[in-house]
C-alpha cells in the first residue's frame, strides 16, 4: 500500500512516502475506505512528536491523519450502515495509533463514518470531521446553545472557529467572533453578527454586555478573561485548555460520533456549512501540509489529496 508514514517520533523529517506499507486489516467491525483526501489538523503534529503516547497505544510505522473522505472498498460482516461503493467521510480515531488517513486505504470503525455530504467535494469533506465535530459537540453539548442566545467564539477564523460560527448561526444564535482585522469580512460572510479585534485589548472590555456562552479556542490569557465575558462561568467551554474546568466551565475533547457527522452533512447540504480550503497538497507533500498547519494563522482547512 502507498502512503506516508514514520518509524519514530520527531519533526516533519521523519515523514516518508512509501510504496510498501502493509495492507490494513479488515476485521468484522471494520470499514475499509479507499482514501481520496485526508484533512490535516494540529493533533497530527502532536502525535508525530509523541505528545499523545500516554493516551493511546502507538504502533510503528504510524500513518498520520484522522480526517478522511473516500469510498468504501470493503466492509466487515458486522457492518450494517455501509457497503462497497458508498461515498463516506469521517473522523477515524481508533483505539490505537497506527492506521491513519494519509494512505491509499484506512480501516475505520463504523462509528467514525457517515455518508459524505453530496454538496462537498472529497477535499472539502475531508476538512470537516475533526474540526466540525469539535465545534458541534462544544456548542450543542458543553454549551447547550439555543436560538436567540449571544455566543462568543474566539479565534473564529481558524478551522474549528469557522465551523463554530456557522453551526452557531444555524442554531439561531447571535454570533460574535474574534479575529485579526484581515479576517473580519471573512467571518461576516460566514454569518457572524459582530467581529472583534483580539489585538485591540481584552475582549471583555470590547463587549457591550456579557454574552450567554463562550467558546475558547486559544487558552492562556484569552481563557483567563473569559469569566468577565460571560454571564455564567458554567457556560465557558475550551477545546485547548483543561484548566477551564477549574473555573467552572467545561473542557471538550472531541469524539467520533456517527449521528453528529450525519448532522454536519445535513448542514452542508442545506447550505449552512461551507468549507474553505486554504491549500490542498499532494500525498508526497504531507510534511509541507503539516508545516503549514503548525505555523498557525491558516484561514480555512488544509488537506492532502491521495487520489
Amino acid at each position: 500500500m502507498r502512503g506516508v508514514a514514520y518509524d519514530e517520533f520527531g519533526g516533519p523529517e521523519v515523514l516518508t512516502l512509501r510504496d510498501d506499507l502493509p495492507d490494513p486489516p479488515v476485521g468484522p467491525d471494520t470499514v475499509l475506505v479507499r482514501v481520496h483526501a485526508a484533512g490535516v489538523n494540529p493533533v497530527d503534529m502532536g502525535i508525530r512528536q509523541g505528545y499523545l503516547a500516554g493516551a493511546f497505544p502507538h504502533r510503528f510505522p504510524i500513518i498520520p491523519g484522522w480526517d478522511v473522505a473516500g469510498v468504501v472498498e470493503a466492509a466487515g460482516p458486522a457492518i450494517t450502515a455501509f457497503a462497497p461503493g458508498d461515498e463516506v467521510y469521517g473522523y477515524v480515531r481508533r483505539d490505537d495509533v497506527q492506521w491513519g488517513t494519509t494512505a491509499e486505504f484506512v480501516p475505520a470503525p463504523q462509528r467514525c463514518l457517515a455518508r459524505k455530504p453530496s454538496s462537498l467535494s472529497f477535499a472539502e469533506a475531508a476538512g470537516v470531521p475533526l474540526a466540525g465535530l469539535t465545534a458541534y459537540q462544544a456548542l450543542t453539548e458543553a454549551l447547550d446553545v439555543h436560538e436567540g442566545e449571544r455566543v462568543l467564539v474566539h479565534r473564529a477564523a481558524g478551522g474549528v472557529g469557522f465551523f463554530a460560527v456557522q453551526i452557531a448561526v444555524a442554531l439561531g444564535a447571535h454570533v460574535i467572533g474574534t479575529a485579526s482585522p484581515r479576517n473580519h469580512g471573512f467571518l461576516r460572510d460566514a454569518g457572524a453578527a459582530e467581529v472583534l479585534d483580539y489585538t485591540a485589548g481584552p475582549i471583555s472590555g470590547q463587549l457591550t454586555e456579557p454574552v450567554d456562552a463562550v467558546l475558547d479556542l486559544v487558552g492562556g490569557d484569552t481563557l483567563a478573561d473569559a469569566p468577565a465575558q460571560v454571564r455564567d462561568k458554567a457556560r465557558i467551554a475550551s477545546v485547548v485548555d483543561p484548566s477551564v474546568n477549574g473555573m467552572g466551565g467545561r473542557y471538550v475533547f472531541v469524539r467520533p460520533e456517527h449521528e453528529h457527522l450525519e448532522e454536519l452533512a445535513r448542514m452542508a447540504d442545506a447550505g449552512q456549512l461551507r468549507v474553505p480550503i486554504a491549500k490542498a497538497f499532494p500525498l508526497e507533500e504531507t510534511a509541507a501540509a503539516q508545516d503549514l498547519v503548525a505555523g498557525g494563522h491558516v484561514r480555512g482547512k488544509v488537506v492532502v489529496t491521495v487520489r
